[in-house]
């Protein structure tokens, strides 16, 4: 089941490094505004888009596995039939303890392998308003 208790919400929110899948270099989209609040808020915020080479002047990543260094949150903004190719990718990092899919954006199959490989996941779910709702 993915996460829907406020109490583990928040500790999820106290996670830093987030790798942000589909962040977008196009201001006035959520892709781009979401994780831009999130590092305003102080989150280690890695773009991953192969069609950028930096995001908020920080590099972005052609995928995943091409991030260097740990990720605690891979978050999601592409489409529901993405996902599982996503979560796979996610899983096969050692590091990722959180899967988060942004509002709308849900695959029941993808969720259930993340949470039998031992992942958090959250599903369905904006981080924006989930943050400014238990954390600011």
């Amino acid at each position: 089941m993915p996460v829907t208790d406020d109490d583990e919400l928040r500790e999820i929110l106290d996670l830093n490094r987030v790798a942000v899948v589909g962040c977008s270099a196009t201001p006035g989209k959520d892709a781009h505004e979401i994780p831009k609040y999130l590092l305003d808020q102080g989150y280690d915020v890695v773009p991953v888009n192969p069609f950028a080479d930096e995001i908020f002047g920080r590099e972005a990543y052609d995928s995943l596995a091409d991030v260097p260094g740990e990720i605690d949150i891979v978050d999601v903004f592409r489409p529901s039939e993405e996902v599982g190719e996503i979560v796979d990718a996610a899983l096969e990092r050692d590091d990722v303890k959180v899967i988060w899919l942004q509002l709308n954006i849900h695959d029941d199959d993808a969720v259930a392998r993340a949470e039998r490989a031992g992942r958090r996941v959250v599903q369905d779910r904006c981080m924006k308003p989930t943050h400014q709702q238990l954390k600011a």
